[in-house]
């Protein structure tokens, strides 16, 4: 099954979507306004979520959705909900017309805040094996955002536990395939590249990158991983030490005798330079035993990585498992790879690991 209509929804919804993430960064978090109790991202998260459950539901009223928030501390905040409902009101595609096309294929724009409260919490899915699912995390990299870094809006649709086609919205990563990999690319909004990018993949039919718009989808092409000896690939991790064991990910580095600096950058982002080859291996090694890592950080990723050539696994080697629920349960950390590395570079991965658990 092609999966056009779901992927073209995906991406339109991701679209609109980023354009909320970055009126929200220039109007609360880069200018002089104070902050209030609640954080920007907050915000942006609740409000990406309302547009893009929005647009699910009037194409696919069916399928349920699993989001990464709920409503009810809105429901107790009308000074927040009327924040947000100000900001969800102003994003348009195509030209900022309330009627244009692309805006009625989503299914217009939200009419009322309670609306849009109602849109937030339908992505209330317990997830699991069966039927179709969409997992959504509305701003993936929360830190990221909020410097002016890495951030993306992630949506992933599930067929019985199965991911089928997946959206990644990376508005400060550079639009060129080509561009080196560096761990302040897009921080300053000051560099040669044109920024903005839309990673999309198929399950069967590859992955593509294409700029990001602010009316109808723009071209795209194919994307594939880079090959290179082992010795010489770049490996990107997880800024944040809470997220994924640095001193794990630099002993595995060692031993397969990676000598360049790992590229530490937030979200899903991380997949898309890999995806892509300006980076050849993810690593997302458990900081703790008991920490399940959630379905909406990896579901689309791993797709876009898969179908550019690459293998993504858990820490073991053994297939992510989106079937679990609203996360991976069975499975414990990530590694992405391509396909002719993924097995060296596993092998290693268990060896860390088990002399870590011993």
């Amino acid at each position: 099954m092609s999966y056009t209509k779901e992927l073209r929804i995906a991406s339109l919804a991701v679209q609109r979507a980023t354009l909320l993430t970055q009126k929200v960064f220039h109007e609360k978090v880069k200018g002089t306004q104070t902050k209030d109790d609640k954080s920007p991202v907050t915000i942006g998260d609740y409000g990406a979520q309302a547009l893009i459950i929005q647009a699910i539901r009037h194409n696919f009223p069916q399928d349920e959705i699993v989001g990464e928030e709920e409503s009810s501390d809105l429901r107790g905040n009308s000074a927040l909900t009327e924040q947000i409902w100000s900001l969800i009101k102003g994003v348009r595609l195509g030209a900022g017309s309330t009627e244009s096309e692309i805006e009625k294929e989503l299914g217009g724009p939200l009419q009322s805040s309670e609306q849009m409260l109602d849109a937030i919490d339908a992505g209330n899915s317990a997830g699991g094996s069966k039927g179709r699912i969409w997992a959504l995390d509305p701003i993936d990299g929360t830190k990221g955002f909020l410097r002016g870094g890495q951030y993306a809006v992630c949506l992933a649709l599930m067929v019985d536990g199965e991911v089928k086609v997946g959206v990644l919205g990376c508005p400060n990563l550079p639009v060129d395939d080509t561009a080196a990999l560096s761990a302040d690319v897009g921080n300053s909004g000051e560099d040669k590249h044109q920024r903005g990018v839309l990673f999309a993949a198929v399950y069967g039919h590859g992955a593509t990158s294409q700029p990001l718009g602010t009316d109808d989808l723009l071209p795209s092409q194919p994307i594939h991983m880079k090959t290179p000896p082992l010795k010489e690939a770049s490996f990107c991790e997880s800024v944040e030490a809470g997220h994924s064991s640095h001193g794990d990910q630099a002993e595995i580095a060692k031993r397969l005798g990676i000598t360049k600096p790992s590229v530490r950058m937030d979200s899903q982002a991380k997949y898309g330079s890999v995806a892509r080859g300006a980076g050849d291996l993810y690593l997302r090694l458990p900081v703790n035993a008991k920490y399940q890592e959630k379905i909406w950080d990896h579901a689309a990723g791993a797709l876009i990585v898969s179908e550019a050539g690459g293998i993504v696994t858990d820490g073991y080697g053994q297939k992510l498992d989106f079937g679990q629920g609203r996360t991976l349960a069975k499975n414990k950390g990530i590694i992405a790879a391509p396909k002719t590395l993924h097995e060296e570079v596993a092998e290693v991965v268990k060896s860390v690991l088990s002399e870590k658990s011993a």
